[in-house]
Order: C-alpha cells, then structure tokens, then sequence
C-alpha cells in the first residue's frame, strides 16, 4: 500500500462537466476508491483547446498561467484528466518555466495580467499531470493490481492515446511518443488484454469536425474500422474530445462510411474503476451514445 496519500488540483476542464459528464463522475470515483484527495479547481478557466493562439499567443499563456497559479496556491501538481487540457496547459507551463530563465520580461507581461485581475503570479513550481501518467507514475501500476477486486479478464481493450497527450509538449519523461504504453501497461495491471492497432497514437479527427465534418468522420472510422478488425472489445481514451468524435458521433461516422460500427468507447477512468469496484452506474457508462452492455456483459457486470 502507498505509504503516503497523492493530493493533486483538480483541473475538471470543460467537456468533462458538460457534454462528457460521466468523465469527471468517473474520475472522482475512481479517486476516492483509491484514496487519492482531489481539490477541485472551481475558479480555473477553459484552457482555450488550442484555440486562443491562433490570436494571440499571449492570450494562451496569461489565461493558462492563471489555471497554473491556481494548483500553485495550493502546493500541488495540477491533474488533469483531458489529453486535450494536458497539451495545452503542459506546453504552457513548460514554455514559461524556459522564458523564466531566457525571456524574463514575456513572464514579466504575463503577470502583469494575473495581478490586474487579482490573481496570484505564474512561478513555475509545480507540474501539469495527466490523470494516465499520475497513475503509472505517482500511484504506481503495481499498486493499481494490489487494488483490483474485479479483474477485466478477456476484455480486449484497444487504446486510443490521440494526440496531444503525446506530442503536444516538447518533452516526454513519461512515455514514448510515438510507440506509448503506459495504457497498455494499466490495461494488463487491471486483467484486461491490449489490442494494438495503427490509428492509437494518431489525430481522432475533433479539430476537423467544425469545418470538414466528413473528413473528420472518415478519419474517425478508419481508426474504428482498424480496432474492430484488431479484435477490440472497446476503445479506451484519455480524451473526452476523441471521445465525442468516436463515441458520441459514430452514429454520424458510420453514415459517412457506409458501415455498421458499434464499438463501445470508454473513457481511461471508467475502465479502471471498474476494475477496483465501481458499479457501472456510478461511472455513467448508461450516457455513452454507442451501448457500453457488450463490455458488461463479457465481464458478467450487471448494470
């Protein structure tokens, strides 16, 4: 057992606490069971999902040093729990940590802005961690098998990492990203078997939806098409914005290909939390759009 108990701010982010409501129940779950204390930050704002550089870079980095400053008040690594959060706020973080040494009079603007709104400054002294790499990393993946009630045997879970989880930030310690397996590793710790495919650590298509939907869709299916063929029971993602696109619009992908998918699509969470005792209900799985029953009843959960 940890000889210490994980304390993290909690950055929620904003999918997760809207269309993707069952992310932030799962993961709060999730972290009682494993006696990991969240502290939620409520005054954090949206991290701009990389949206706010095309007009300006300063804009990115003022409101994200701003959600930094946050965890910083209280001493604590920021969690998040979106791929999508974790590259942005992470490649800001690690961007003004550098300008503090090489561009001092940048950092200097930066807070310029946080102390007009009232806001404490960026120091650049704690870390941005997603909920995957907090959990291979900090809780540790042996511990995750010392704390599974229900092991996931023959359940085939394909991963499906995206993109900015892996390469939105110049440095990785924590995995490889291009060939990553700390999913992988998490899914043999909790009983379940990896699938791999090609499309895991590629694009899910989100930033295209707005204005080439179809494009998008496309590139959506192929990644389903190949977990099907693969053998996949589930997808398993640690990004509600991949999740919208192969969960909640594979109704409107299988149009555009022309095929019958239906592959259930799990958020990281949901699957782990399974696994050390959460009953389905309190993890949301009735409010995915593609019915998530098959993966129950291949593990004999009752819903």
């Amino acid at each position: 057992m940890l000889s210490r108990t994980l304390k993290y701010a909690y950055y929620p982010g904003c999918v997760a606490q809207g269309a993707c409501g069952e992310l932030h129940q799962s993961t709060v779950a999730l972290c009682r069971v494993l006696g990991i204390e969240l502290f939620e930050l409520k005054k954090a704002a949206c991290c701009g999902s990389g949206t706010f550089k095309e007009d300006s870079q300063l804009l990115e980095d003022t409101v994200n040093a701003r959600n930094i400053a946050l965890a910083e008040e209280l001493n604590l690594p920021l969690l998040t729990h979106c791929s999508t959060c974790q590259g942005v706020i992470g490649n800001v973080d690690e961007r003004l940590k550098e300008y503090q040494k090489t561009q001092p009079e940048y950092l200097g603007r930066v807070n310029n802005f946080l102390e007009k709104e009232g806001c404490l400054p960026y120091r650049g002294k704690t870390q941005v961690k997603h909920l995957l790499y907090a959990l291979v990393t900090d809780f540790g993946v042996e511990e995750i098998v010392q704390r599974v009630t229900r092991k996931l045997t023959g359940l085939k879970c394909a991963a499906f990492y995206g993109c900015y989880l892996l390469r939105a930030q110049k440095s990785m310690t924590n995995d490889d990203p291009f060939h990553p397996e700390a999913m992988e590793n998490v899914f043999r710790a909790v009983g379940s078997t990896p699938i791999y495919y090609r499309g895991r650590t590629q694009c899910c298509g989100w930033p295209l939806s707005s204005y080439a939907a179809k494009e998008s869709f496309q590139m959506a299916g192929k990644h389903i098409q190949e977990a099907l063929e693969a053998g996949a029971d589930c997808l398993v993602t640690p990004c509600p914005l991949c999740h919208l696109n192969l969960d909640s619009r594979q109704p409107e992908v299988e149009k555009v290909i022309g095929e019958k998918l239906g592959l259930p699509v799990l958020h990281f969470p949901q699957l782990v939390a399974l696994a050390v005792g959460v009953s389905p209900k309190e993890l949301g799985l009735s409010r995915h759009v593609v019915d998530t029953k098959p993966v129950l009843e291949k593990l004999g959960i009752k819903d």
